[in-house]
């Protein structure tokens, strides 16, 4: 099993959990498909795209749920990202915990990340 994270503002996935469904964040959206990353990626998209942010989750979900909606696609120095082209349904999500900011201001990711 492999895990792929999604880090979210706490109300967008709230919102996510009563419609049943996420459609992604703005920049999703804007890209066509929901952002992923890889567990040794997550402190640099946390760092790139979320410093300072608090009230964050973070999502895991089991890629191979995902099927053939999710591709491996070169971003950051051709490293390889998760992208899932659909919607992700929160039924697939392992788990969610929350993303706190600890006191130097990076975020504090859950134990064996």
């Amino acid at each position: 099993m492999t895990l792929i994270y999604k880090i979210s503002p706490q109300a967008d996935w709230s919102a996510a959990e009563a419609a049943g469904r996420f459609t992604g964040a703005p920049v999703d959206l804007a890209d066509g498909f929901i952002h992923f990353s890889a567990a040794d990626q997550l402190r640099e998209t946390a760092a790139k795209h979320f410093a300072g942010q608090a009230d964050l989750v973070l999502v895991a979900v089991e890629a191979e749920a995902l099927g053939t909606a999710l591709k491996w696609e070169p971003s950051r120095g051709g490293a390889l990202f998760p992208h899932l082209y659909g919607e992700l349904p929160v039924s697939a999500a392992a788990w969610v915990r929350p993303l706190p900011l600890g006191p130097d201001g990076a975020h504090v990711f859950p134990e064996g990340l």
